[in-house]
């Protein structure tokens, strides 16, 4: 068994890369390919996000086929199909091993430094590495947040941000009350709902896509249509884009919409907005049915870019009704108390927040996000890589993370002094 890779204080690379994830790896390979000397450091293990903040059932909501790192597609037999957490975080230290990525795990980086010599310092608990160039591909999605309103909930209600959730069976016995209808809520409110709970589920404004439409997968049609592809500056509002929610859907049991009009008819309490807590009064407004309505206009008018695609481009498509909503509230609930609705737990999914404070160097704006252009920032050698809307929408895909890391690389041999490899040269190795 090959020991494991350590920091050796006083080591210079060319290239630091931190963050061992798919985005880390995915720059590790083309510096591999390129013969660039660095490493990866990693503060846990390999990919360990997809083991340690998604829930048992959890599975990709992109199809299989987009799951393509540099070197290394899907190669299951289940192309249209979605992975589930075990079988992604299998397949990406099967990515590390393939090209025998230099990571280090089990290493935290605690500052990012100009050196005075230049380049750049990475000091971690195991010491202090020189680099010429570094890539922070550490992602987005650092920090759980939980808002200010949990604060006031009474100690009795157990809480859990959705980065801590695993499974029905996990919570205590009773109702579950879910904030948030984004991707992860969403999902987890069925999660809970299909396995008998009683579900009551708070309603942010996050869209929704149909999963299937016309014969195909919603995301097939958007990716032929070049949807995935447009830069940020391109889109309406520009930069801003980079604070929508994703549209929620699920890839569960081959995929499905998720419909929360069809749960309520089954018994899912749905609200509006969560916006106080006192003990366990909680006061919602009364936005419930313009959240649903909201989520299935965004559904409608993607299915019309869609129709007006196949058209365009004179496709043969089978013809589909319109969604027709199945379920209206009567009235909307604004008071609720958890011991009265035999509620026990309480499911946060209300996002994460960015950390880069072990990053001292001034690259970010005001918000505190990294500014850059597809991952180079204005501070030579300093890049990042793995952000949500790097470049597009497709930025927080494998298949994209492949394309901006290939962009990120041929910025770091250039700087390096390095020609472009033709694109059939091999992995060193």
């Amino acid at each position: 068994m090959t020991a494991p890779r350590r920091v050796v204080d006083g080591t210079h690379v060319e290239v630091a890369v931190v963050g061992g994830g798919q985005a880390g790896l995915s720059i590790s390979w083309h510096l591999t390919r390129q013969r660039i000397d660095h490493v990866v450091l990693e503060r846990d293990t390999i990919a360990h996000d997809w083991i340690d903040r998604r829930w048992d059932a959890f599975t990709l909501v992109t199809p299989n086929w987009q799951c393509a790192l540099p070197g290394f597609a899907y190669d299951g037999d289940d192309p249209d199909g979605f992975m589930g957490r075990d079988e992604v975080h299998a397949w990406i230290r099967r990515y590390a091993d393939s090209f025998d990525a230099p990571v280090v795990e089990n290493v935290l980086v605690t500052r990012l430094r100009d050196a005075a010599t230049g380049g750049f310092e990475v000091v971690t608990d195991q010491g202090t590495i020189r680099a010429d160039q570094v890539v922070v591909a550490t992602g987005g999605y650092h920090r759980p947040v939980l808002p200010a309103v949990a604060a006031g909930v009474s100690s009795d209600i157990v809480q859990v941000h959705s980065a801590d959730y695993r499974s029905p069976g996990a919570m205590p016995e009773g109702g579950v009350l879910v904030v948030g209808s984004g991707q992860s809520g969403a999902q987890i409110a069925e999660d809970l709902h299909l396995a008998g709970r009683r579900v009551h589920l708070a309603l942010g404004s996050a869209p929704r896509c149909a999963r299937f439409y016309r014969g195909r997968d919603c995301i097939a049609w958007l990716s032929d249509m070049g949807v995935y592809d447009i830069p940020v500056q391109a889109q309406v509002g520009g930069l801003t884009k980079r604070e929508s929610t994703n549209h929620y859907m699920t890839g569960r049991d081959g995929g499905r919409d998720i419909d929360l009009r069809a749960f309520a008819l089954e018994g899912m309490q749905l609200h509006g907005r969560l916006t106080a807590a006192d003990g366990t009064a909680l006061t919602f407004s009364p936005t419930a049915e313009a959240s649903l309505d909201h989520a299935d206009s965004v559904m409608e008018s993607i299915k019309i870019d869609i129709d007006r695609y196949i058209e365009r481009e004179g496709l043969d498509a089978p013809t589909e009704a319109r969604y027709t909503p199945v379920w209206r509230p009567e009235t909307e609930v604004t008071g609720l108390d958890l011991r009265d609705a035999g509620i026990t737990s309480i499911v946060w999914s209300a996002g994460f927040r960015s950390d880069y404070s072990w990053v001292q160097i001034g690259v970010f704006d005001g918000a505190g996000h990294p500014t850059h252009q597809r991952g180079t920032t204005t501070t030579p050698g300093l890049h990042f890589l793995g952000l949500p809307w790097l470049h597009t929408w497709g930025s927080g895909r494998f298949e994209a993370v492949a394309r901006d890391a290939a962009h990120v690389a041929d910025s770091i041999a250039a700087r390096a002094g390095r020609s472009p490899l033709p694109e059939e040269a091999v992995v060193p190795g």
